[in-house]
């Protein structure tokens, strides 16, 4: 899967990279133990941060940052990391859908990062491009219905926008049937070592995904590798 980074998004986030990952997946509904797993991070999450505090840890801060360079509040759209962690510090929980997505969110919030997971089989063609949405550009995230992207960073497929970090779209939504996944992460906060999330991301997906043929791209302005 390629990916090329429009002109005008470069030109705001000069330092801006992206990894793009690809596997072989099973899915399965939650299991107890990644319930757990969850659970225990929730607490730690909850018992170091007051609500306050969660839109300045780096890699939030960033993505903030990037929002308000590609012309976003990032209050009325927040980042989809943030909305987990206030989720959690507001005593609300973490929902569960099923391994993959709860793997996805554990990702981005051991991370800080914005992490978009994808059907593979249904996203259009073998490329990605990475741009800034369009005014009345069509989108629909998921559980969210018509979702705004203009000023937001949107992966496009063939078709149109799959991925912003506010919320993915539901027509390459993950399913209980997925078996191919695709993984996007913004790294927007240069800090953010790659490959810690690319460590992180094969235990998580490996020991709840049963993920195999694990295959990423780090791109940087000009550069992957």
């Amino acid at each position: 899967m390629n990916l090329t980074i429009d002109p005008d998004f470069a030109a705001r986030l000069p330092e801006y990279r992206a990894l793009i990952i690809t596997c072989d997946v099973t899915n399965s509904p939650t299991s107890d133990t990644q319930r757990d797993e969850m659970a225990r991070l929730a607490e730690s999450i909850a018992s170091r941060y007051e609500l306050s505090q969660i839109n300045l840890i780096p890699a939030i801060a960033a993505t903030r940052r990037a929002y308000k360079l590609c012309g976003k509040d990032p209050n009325r759209y927040r980042p989809s990391q943030e909305q987990l962690m206030r989720r959690i510090v507001r005593g609300l929980g973490l929902y569960h859908v099923n391994a993959l997505v709860d793997a996805g969110n554990e990702l981005s919030l051991r991370t800080g990062c914005s992490v978009g997971c994808f059907d593979a089989d249904k996203v259009a063609g073998y490329a990605l491009t990475l741009g800034i949405g369009r005014e009345g550009e069509p989108y629909e995230g998921i559980g969210r219905g018509t979702l705004n992207i203009e000023g937001l960073p949107v992966f496009r497929d063939r078709i149109g926008g799959i991925g912003t970090p506010t919320s993915d779209n539901e027509r390459t939504k993950l399913s209980i049937d997925t078996r191919h996944l695709l993984t996007t992460v913004h790294l927007f906060d240069p800090a953010v070592d790659a490959s810690q999330v690319i460590s992180l991301f094969q235990d998580l997906f490996t020991r709840f995904g049963a993920a195999t043929r694990i295959s990423y791209q780090l791109y940087s302005l000009g550069h992957n590798k």
